[in-house]
């Protein structure tokens, strides 16, 4: 039994409901491109909304960060990565959290306790020293040399204000070397494994710390990491979870991973992100945009370092590579299994402009060296920007002209480019744990009624296919095999404004999926809900959807509803942008 089963059923015994990965692309939260924690879609929940699963949940996560891309290469990092969950949502706190910690690590997965360590809360001027969870792992069998005191590392808060408290780390003594009697959290041989974080505080715009009438347990430990830990080794590429795509890159190759380390790490890391987001169900394509822009990225970073081991791009290794991944993970993640055509698709019609754009910076190349003049910061980044060339090649191509390449100005141009990916990566939450202000809440709202408008104008046949809020507007992707008449756009905008007039109440009903669709429930994404959803209901019969939330309790509080732009977002998909304007 694998490292995901254990922990799903372990914390299943402990009265724990599991409850469905989210997709990797988050619905309606314009603050981050991919889900980036497993905490993440709960966020609802933590702000204290009821879980149709009730106060205990468990889940293993797809997690995608890109803000550490050129990490990757490496041994440990990830694009995409697994993370194991547990929460209480004003139910137990840490006492239990600990001890089934604890007990998971040492009687499950047999971790001897003398390769254990952990940190706890120091304090600071408003928060006292977390005597609580120091005494437990004391009783449980932790030395007091083994538990560390730390102020920054283990305070947890998503952002600036809201739900925040201290939190407790986990870490495994990861070398052959002796284990010293007192735990240095300086010392990089003790690797973090969990942390079990206590939000037990609120934090206002003013910095007041308050005590919240629900605490709530949030615990995270990642699957790539405890398994190379599990299994023994310091290359997380050498586990079993890397180990039989890695071999094929070699079979592929021809080459030993010895010496070759980094890009067959860059092909492997980078082809299980990109079979995870060409699968999910919003239905992401390469582009030169958001989640399409790394998407891009991923793969064509690939093409270049499978380039590099003298693979033949124009055979079918990426599908080979692809097909590997796909038949280890589809047994948790359905979506593979449905959408297996889609992904290989995806790679290989990439892998063919990428190869027509190579062509073209060849060519670019050659035009911009003819009159054998070196080649300055900013063309060299240009060549690897829109054409896709690694400074390497531009060198290695420049060395056979006798040029040089002003590497220091290419690195200055890179760093503005780096910040820039960083900025739209990031993934960090507005208005701390919240993630959705008062307007984006009625934005919700607004996309159920229009979806419902919709149907109404076009025809039944209509159904949500994406979309994206922020604090200003709204998008709304649809099914549509035509551009809308200004007739069109006038008699769904007139239909929403109409309802909104109407004061029609929103109300939240619990009930099994199965009953939800049999009741004519609209649904985008069926198989990323849990056996219990949550549907909203818009008035006599107006609108019902299968959704997460949040919405407003009257559509009065909405506003005006304003079309601003109906355009086509892909083939038999239309795209509306809209926004709300105070009456």
């Amino acid at each position: 039994m694998n490292l995901k089963d254990l922990y799903i059923n372990f914390f299943v015994s402990k009265g724990h409901k599991q409850i469905p990965s989210a997709p990797v692309v988050p619905e309606n939260d314009p603050s981050v491109l991919f889900n980036t924690a497993g905490m993440q879609p709960l966020i609802p929940y933590l702000m204290g909304q009821s879980h149709p699963y009730g106060t205990r949940l468990t889940d293993y996560q797809k997690c995608v960060r890109t803000n550490d891309l050129d990490n990757i290469g490496d041994s440990y990092h990830h694009t995409f990565f697994e993370m194991l969950g547990n929460w209480s949502l004003g139910d137990y706190f840490k006492k239990e959290a600990i001890t089934w910690s604890f007990e998971f690590l040492t009687k499950v997965l047999n971790i001897p306790v003398e390769r254990l360590a952990v940190t706890v809360f120091a304090g600071n001027d408003l928060i006292p020293f977390d005597q609580e969870s120091h005494d437990l792992w004391l009783s449980l069998g932790i030395p007091e040399e083994r538990i560390a005191r730390t102020t920054e590392d283990n305070f947890w808060i998503a952002g600036e204000t809201g739900p925040c408290g201290s939190d407790t780390e986990m870490f495994y003594w990861r070398s052959n070397d002796p284990i010293p009697k007192k735990f240095d959290t300086e010392d990089v041989r003790w690797v973090e494994i969990w942390n079990d974080v206590f939000m037990q505080f609120n934090k206002d715009e003013n910095g007041v710390i308050t005590d919240l009438p629900k605490k709530n347990v949030d615990t995270g430990m990642g699957v790539e990491r405890t398994t190379a830990i599990l299994e023994g080794v310091n290359d997380n590429y050498q586990s079993s979870i890397w180990k039989p795509v890695i071999s094929l890159i070699e079979e592929i190759s021809g080459l030993p991973y010895e010496n070759n380390e980094k890009s067959m790490r860059i092909i492997a890391d980078h082809l299980r992100t990109a079979v995870f987001i060409l699968a999910d169900p919003a239905g992401i394509k390469p582009s030169n945009t958001d989640q399409g822009y790394i998407l891009r990225r991923l793969i064509r970073r690939a093409i270049r370092h499978a380039k590099k081991l003298n693979i033949d791009i124009n055979s079918d290794w990426e599908q080979q590579i692809a097909s590997k991944l796909m038949d280890q993970y589809e047994v948790y993640y359905s979506e593979l299994k449905d959408n297996r055509q889609v992904v290989l698709e995806g790679l290989t019609n990439e892998k063919v402009k990428f190869n027509r754009t190579l062509e073209k910076g060849l060519r670019e190349f050659e035009k911009v060296t003819r009159d054998n003049q070196d080649i300055d910061g900013v063309t060299a980044f240009h060549l690897f920007d829109t054409y896709g060339f690694p400074i390497e090649l531009t060198e290695e191509l420049a060395k056979e002209k006798g040029l040089n390449v002003d590497i220091e100005g290419y690195k200055t141009k890179f760093k503005e480019h780096q910040e820039l990916s960083r900025t739209a990566s990031a993934g960090k939450f507005k208005g701390g744990l919240a993630g959705n202000s008062e307007v984006e809440t009625k934005y919700h709202t607004a996309t159920h009624l229009l979806n419902a408008a919709l149907k109404k104008v076009i025809g039944p046949t209509v159904h949500q296919m994406g979309s994206n809020i922020t604090d200003e507007r709204m998008r709304f992707d649809f099914s549509c095999d035509h551009k809308l008449s200004d007739e069109e756009k006038k008699q769904a905008e007139d239909l929403v404004n109409g309802w909104i007039q109407e004061g029609l109440e929103v109300k939240r009903l619990e009930m099994p999926k199965q009953e939800a669709i049999d009741s004519g429930a609209e649904c985008m994404f069926i198989e990323k809900y849990p056996d219990i959803v949550s549907v909203y209901v818009i008035g006599d019969g107006v609108s019902k959807e299968l959704c997460g939330g949040p919405h407003v309790n009257n559509t009065k509080e909405i506003g005006k509803f304003k079309i601003v732009k109906e355009e086509a977002s892909s083939q038999g998909v239309r795209r509306i942008k809209a926004v709300i304007e105070e009456e």
